[in-house]
């Protein structure tokens, strides 16, 4: 399916609460030191996630990156999808029942197979649905491609817009997708097809993908993702299957220090995780910092006191009314055509 098809019968057709975009060419891309809202999956907190429609609205509501995820499917088509494992609280065959597990594997299936999974609600009764209840659900969507969304983009003119692309591999799960070298292959090969290198960041908690990217392509950002249980105390830092063999008690115990020795660009930690002390010693390795996924008016505020570089929200709207409300710059909108 051509991307216009795509577009036309997920966008257009399907009646979405987004109509079809466009704005002036004449707006300069974003300043690299610009503070940079990210929209998370889209803008998860509106439209189903990683959809066409999600990356719309964030576009509507105005963002300077547009945050998504990763996965290949058998024939090496590279879609946007946060399971590598077919989710049951998202996903439904084409006779409408819902997955039953989590068995299926994308990169068992191609593209064609994939496109029979509509992903356009949330399981009602699920704590997923209850946490993202404002949510308009769009029966029929189907997981887009990559190229899909950067042609969207570009249809749209919005050449201020970035993207921050994660990798969804796990080393704890080798068998649900391709290894790190062979996805990081077909990924590059999607930005470089469309020239979207310099306009691309790559992150992933497995930082094993990472050192590919900056031996392949080293002008690409990459951001090293860190999370840490609140029941444990423990993450992704403290293992060295995920850190790529690197030891969190060989840089001092510093999570910072650890991201640095990654040659990651930007540390984006969970924003639970994130303190001014830790923002300060980024700061100094000269990293940048940009939280995950910071949703609530209270901890947008709370983050914004911590002056990081950017956060990710499923929300891109509640953060530009805590950064209006600091007299902060806010990235331009793509307006929609029946406002112009």
């Amino acid at each position: 399916m051509t991307f216009l098809r795509l577009f036309s019968a997920q966008v257009v057709l399907r009646a979405i609460a987004v109509p079809l975009l466009c704005c002036a060419a004449s707006i300069a891309p974003t300043p690299a030191l610009a503070f940079d809202l990210q929209g998370h999956r889209g803008a998860r907190g509106h439209h189903p996630e990683n959809t066409l429609p999600a990356f719309a609205k964030a576009l509507a509501l105005g963002v300077t990156t547009l945050e998504t995820d990763t996965v290949i499917t058998r024939d090496g088509v590279v879609a946007l999808g946060h399971d590598p494992r077919l989710n049951p609280d998202l996903v439904r065959t084409s006779k409408g029942d819902w997955v039953p597990d989590k068995a299926t594997i994308v990169q068992r299936l191609t593209w064609a197979e994939l496109q029979t999974y509509d992903v356009g609600r949330i399981k009602p009764g699920t704590p997923y649905a209850q946490t993202f209840s404002s949510q308009v659900p769009q029966d029929g969507l189907r997981m887009p491609r990559l190229s899909d969304l950067f042609d969207m983009v570009k249809a749209l003119k919005a050449d201020h817009v970035r993207f921050d692309i994660e990798t969804k591999m796990s080393p704890l799960d080798p068998d649900a997708t391709l290894p790190p070298a062979d996805f990081v292959k077909a990924l590059l090969s999607v930005i470089q097809e469309h020239g979207m290198a310099r306009r691309t960041q790559i992150q992933s908690f497995d930082w094993r993908p990472l050192r590919e990217i900056k031996r392949l392509q080293p002008e690409i950002e990459t951001v090293c993702l860190t999370t840490v249980s609140a029941s444990t105390g423990r993450g992704n830092v403290h293992d060295a299957r995920w850190t790529d063999g690197l030891n969190l008690a060989d840089h001092g115990h510093s999570v910072p220090a650890l991201v640095k020795a990654a040659a990651c660009d930007v540390w984006s930690p969970n924003f639970n995780t994130l303190t001014g002390e830790a923002r300060e010693e980024a700061r100094r390795l000269g990293l940048r910092v940009i939280p995950w996924t910071v949703n609530t008016p209270a901890d947008l505020d709370r983050m914004l006191d911590l002056k990081p570089d950017g956060l990710i929200t499923d929300y891109p709207d509640r953060a530009r009314e805590a950064m209006a409300r600091r007299g902060m710059a806010l990235p331009p909108s793509v307006v929609p055509l029946a406002q112009r």
